[in-house]
């Protein structure tokens, strides 16, 4: 009887849940990322599919413009990779550095760095959920939480384009 109760009052709260699931959301054809705002929006066809809240690199402000600079980038990108067994709860690739970004760098006689990704907590830490974004905290990745990438993985494909803007 008490399962019975506890199955009912999870179906009850379930329908209550505005958010949408994984699989129910359409595939995106772009990302929008504002760092600003700390927003990421999943697009189809210029029409918002859901938008996210997100934590930054620790020095958020301007381009990256090195290795280690803890900056989130700027520009225009794409996904190119998908890392299913990440230290953090999955994992999307950002095609960081492009070409500009590695002229820039060499120019300064630096590395621009890599592995800028959209990820969700780091694995094993997923009850912090929302509080995460009380600070940015990434070494320049776009982070939500461990349910929200979930969604975003499943709703993007690799080659989708990914604009971050200031």
């Amino acid at each position: 009887m008490l399962l019975i109760t506890l199955v009912l009052a999870l179906l009850a709260r379930a329908q209550d849940d505005h958010s949408t699931p994984a699989q129910m959301l359409d595939i995106a054809d772009a990302i929008i990322i504002k760092k600003a705002a700390r927003t990421l929006t999943l697009l189809k066809e210029g029409t918002p599919l859901k938008t996210y809240c997100v934590a930054l690199g620790f020095e958020p402000s301007g381009h990256k413009q090195q290795e280690g600079d803890g900056r989130t980038p700027e520009g225009s990108y794409s996904i190119s990779g998908r890392n299913p067994r990440s230290q953090f709860h999955l994992s999307l690739r950002i095609s960081y550095p492009n070409r500009a970004d590695r002229e820039r760098a060499a120019k300064r006689g630096v590395s621009a760095g890599s592995d800028i990704m959209i990820h969700g907590l780091p694995n094993g830490a997923g009850a912090i959920g929302a509080a995460h974004l009380l600070r940015d905290w990434t070494a320049g990745c776009i982070a939500v939480t461990s349910e929200e990438i979930e969604e975003i993985y499943a709703s993007v494909a690799n080659g989708t384009p990914v604009e971050i803007l200031p």
